[in-house]
């Protein structure tokens, strides 16, 4: 039987003790990788796509909001991402699952139960907070700009969460390591399938439903 390989991502490292204790306490024989932000994680996956499930925080450098689960669920479709979050709202957990989330475990839980959600998933299901009332459906226009979102592909996600924190075409064309005419071609690639006319109209659309977040004051 392989040893499975679970990538814990959060940028606590308190809790991510926590969290690989309960991995360890439910598969003695896993593999665990930390990864403290989305430079680490990617450059991780990047070298070795063989990750049988990652846990991933909401909020921790370089992932903004959904912005990190849109991004794994775009480049890596086949590794189930829990999220783990201190953040409990029913919205929020019923958004992350949306964006395809295999499940979303918060950080009140004790081990035994993280555990137990860990194993769920592993096993082929979802798990959710059975005491979260969940709403039942998002409004007509969340859940399609939910869809939209959902049709970005990765690089077109980072060049988003960029755009939300007012990096211009040629900061982002830096960090990604590309020019500014495909930093361009990505940006109207973002407007048309956002159905937005301008990158503040597709920064506010996004963070209106956390995929990144509110975009800075003076960003017009």
């Amino acid at each position: 039987m392989s040893t499975e390989t679970i990538l814990i991502a959060d940028d606590h490292p308190l809790f991510r003790g926590a969290l690989r204790g309960a991995v360890a306490a439910l598969l003695p024989e896993a593999r665990i990788v930390e990864a403290s932000g989305l430079d680490a994680l990617t450059a991780h996956l990047d070298a070795e796509a063989e990750v049988d499930l990652i846990l991933l925080d909401l909020t921790m450098p370089g992932v903004q909001g959904f912005s990190g689960l849109m991004y794994l669920r775009a480049q890596h479709p086949a590794i189930p991402v829990v999220i783990v979050s201190a953040n409990e709202d029913p919205v929020v957990i019923r958004r992350a699952l949306g964006f395809g989330a295999a499940g979303f475990i918060p950080k009140s839980l004790d081990i035994d139960a993280i555990g137990a959600a860990i194993r769920q998933v592993l096993d082929g299901g979802t798990w959710a907070p059975p005491d979260s009332e969940l709403p039942a459906s998002e409004d007509k226009e969340t859940a399609d700009l939910m869809r939209r979102l959902a049709t970005l592909t990765p690089q077109q996600v980072r060049v988003l969460m960029m755009l939300s924190e007012g990096l211009l075409n040629k900061q982002i064309a830096y960090e990604l390591g590309v020019s500014e005419a495909t930093v361009k071609a990505h940006v109207s690639a973002i407007l048309q399938k956002l159905g937005v006319e301008s990158r503040t109209q597709a920064v506010i659309a996004s963070s209106r439903i956390g995929a990144t977040l509110r975009p800075p004051a003076g960003v017009e």
